[in-house]
């Protein structure tokens, strides 16, 4: 799209006047913005950021949860010229401090007093970050910090600077062309520093542009805004996306209330990881183990006659006319009101991408009628690469490229791809960038795959992290830890065996699911490590491990893959303990330098092992959490032959 984000604003503005354009949910109340108040909101900020200093080619770094007057920030950072940083919020203030000190930031707009916090924190480690103003007065009426203001403060600036220069805004947006520069995106990074990866108007625009055209999205859809703003993926679907197509984007109240608000909204568009369609079947499962003999009974049988029949209904595929009654029954009764209960009864399309989903996962949620879809793509993509079409939904690949996309396999089978939305650079790192786009303009993305006879891309692995066993095998460690966390009892997994003998791993159990598992069996626990440690649990993990083994023996390529033996660890693993990126992704060789008494026991033989470990607790505190781990040996399987 040859445009830019600010003037996408004002043309809905002037289209659509009180159309809505965001909504919030305040006190249990939703309150609306429409498009000409926004505009009008945009044009304060502006001049506020303006009498401040905030020039052409400026950072300005954003942190909160998805808030109206946060987007209009970041709206007016780029109507001014400037760039836009967003930063993940939960995030420490420690890893805030490169971000900023990189992108050498002297303006911040954030949320709250813990944001507030954390950036006053690091006033000694980055001294040029001189103005901050926040959106939620809550607890700072006290604080008198030189350069700290409120975002009402700024507002009303602005309008005295507009007053004063009425020309002002209306002359920098016309400078503004595609090419320029519109954000940057800090890389969560699995090793070293993160990467401010640059993208300009025209290449976040672009793909927002040929996603919406690929799911004929209009402005009449209905999102829900409640991913990290600092992750490109919850960017592109609530901020590139909504300003492309002009619909409206909800924010919820808060974390803890985002059920309850998505059924209220019923969003038509939805984007997830698959660890939120994961916690959201674990709770239907719950939910349903303690409902009476009756409805379980009618749920099991339905969802067997659902899980036969749904995805092809889904597909347009053929289906008798007697099932087809059964399942209009079945609708009726339990898919309905089971869509109802997710918040889904009227999602037309939604998405899920960032890690492999479970096949049994992605089954349940197109049979009970949820045109569940994967799609392809990354922070330097501008997310949108390949997408799966309406009746080609499959657990195993991730779609087909898309208008504007080009995809090749190296030798090795890396992926290249390149695409009109590619990031510009990596900023400040030109060898970073010289690593990843060649000099034909080819993207080297890093991951394994292949395209199948289908034109579908199929993923394997990290590039990097398919290795090999000692004896030659191929050792896939995110395959199999994508094959082990579709159990709902196992939440995190973390495989190693690269030049080792065998495979062996660490099981993160998912607390609420395994919980409730034991509760049912009356098997008392104190505590999450107290919990992971009980035989029984063990034998539950086993048991899941062992299906894995199976699974991976029928493959030729992977049957060397199979776990040999595993613990489960005695603590969750964690962003803030530096385990996980903030995308929840795991960090597995700064796991296996952490943990490294752990794996020596598991690899020398050894039937336990004690362990203590530093944990960072959400207030800020240090402690630390022992126990003596089990480590126990699954059956392996040889591998099977595919008949000629």
């Amino acid at each position: 799209m040859q445009t830019t984000f600010p003037r996408l604003l004002l043309e809905h503005a002037r289209q659509r006047p009180d159309a809505p354009a965001l909504r919030e949910k305040v006190y249990g109340i939703w309150q609306t913005t429409s498009w000409s108040q926004l505009a009008a909101l945009v044009r304060e900020i502006a001049g506020g950021l303006a009498a401040a200093g905030l020039k052409r080619d400026d950072h300005l770094v954003v942190v909160g949860d998805n808030r109206p007057r946060l987007a209009a920030t970041m709206l007016a950072t780029q109507a001014l010229g400037a760039v836009p940083i967003p930063l993940y919020q939960d995030a420490v203030a420690a890893e805030f401090a490169y971000p900023i000190n990189n992108a050498e930031v002297a303006f911040a707009v954030v949320e709250d007093q813990e944001q507030v916090d954390k950036l006053l924190e690091l006033r000694a480690q980055c001294p040029q970050l001189a103005r901050l103003w926040y959106d939620d007065p809550r607890g700072l009426r006290n604080y008198n910090e030189p350069g700290l203001a409120s975002l009402d403060t700024l507002i009303e600036q602005g309008r005295a600077f507009n007053q004063a220069h009425p020309g002002h805004f209306d002359a920098e947006l016309a400078k503004a062309q595609p090419q320029d520069v519109a954000a940057m995106f800090f890389t969560s990074g699995t090793t070293g520093h993160p990467k401010g990866v640059v993208h300009t108007h025209f290449t976040l625009l672009d793909r927002a542009k040929a996603g919406a055209d690929f799911d004929r999205l209009t402005e009449k859809e209905e999102v829900l805004a409640y991913l990290p703003p600092a992750w490109i993926g919850q960017n592109i679907f609530s901020y590139a996306q909504w300003l492309a197509c002009g619909y409206v984007v909800n924010c919820p109240e808060s974390a803890a209330t985002v059920t309850i608000d998505l059924k209220e909204i019923g969003p038509t568009y939805y984007f997830a990881p698959p660890r939120v369609f994961e916690g959201l079947l674990t709770s239907v499962m719950i939910r349903m183990e303690d409902a009476s003999r009756l409805k379980r009974g009618l749920f099991h049988h339905y969802m067997a006659l659902a899980r036969r029949i749904g995805p092809a209904l889904m597909d347009g595929a053929p289906v008798g006319a007697l099932d087809k009654l059964r399942y209009a029954l079945g609708n009726l009764l339990i898919y309905g009101p089971l869509r109802n209960t997710l918040g889904f009864s009227r999602v037309r399309v939604a998405y899920t991408a960032g890690e492999a989903i479970g096949p049994d996962l992605f089954t349940f949620y197109r049979s009970i009628g949820i045109n569940l879809k994967q799609l392809y793509g990354s922070t330097e993509t501008a997310v949108f690469v390949c997408l799966q079409p309406d009746h080609e939904a499959r657990a195993d690949t991730v779609g087909v490229p898309i208008a504007g996309v080009e995809v090749k396999l190296t030798d090795s089978g890396e992926i290249l791809i390149k695409s009109p939305g590619l990031l510009k650079e990596y900023y400040k790192n030109p060898q970073a960038t010289a690593e990843v786009l060649d000099s034909a303009g080819w993207y080297h993305t890093g991951d394994a795959g292949f395209l199948d006879a289908g034109g579908h891309l199929k993923i394997i692995d990290r590039a990097k992290d398919v290795g090999k066993l000692a004896g030659g095998a191929l050792f896939a460690p995110k395959y199999v830890e994508n094959k082990l966390k579709f159990f709902p009892h196992i939440k995190e997994a973390v495989a190693f065996g690269d030049r080792r003998d065998r495979v062996c791993a660490f099981i993160n159990i998912d607390f609420e699911a395994v919980g409730n598992w034991a509760e049912k069996r009356n098997l008392p626990y104190a505590g999450y490590t107290d919990l992971a440690g009980k035989p029984e649990v063990y034998e539950l993990v086993r048991e899941c491990i062992e299906k894995v083994n199976t699974d991976l023996a029928a493959d030729e390529k992977l049957a060397g893959c199979q776990i040999s033996r595993f613990l489960i660890l005695h603590k969750e693993l964690d962003a803030d303990d530096g385990e996980l990126t903030r995308t929840r992704k795991v960090r597995r060789g700064h796991i296996g330098e952490k943990y490294q008494v752990l794996l020596d026991a598991l690899y020398g033989g050894k039937a336990e092992q004690f362990i203590e470990t530093q944990v960072k607790f959400e207030d800020g505190r240090t402690g630390s959490v022992s126990a003596t781990l089990k480590i126990v040996d699954t059956k392996t399987l040889p591998a099977m032959k595919r008949a000629a």
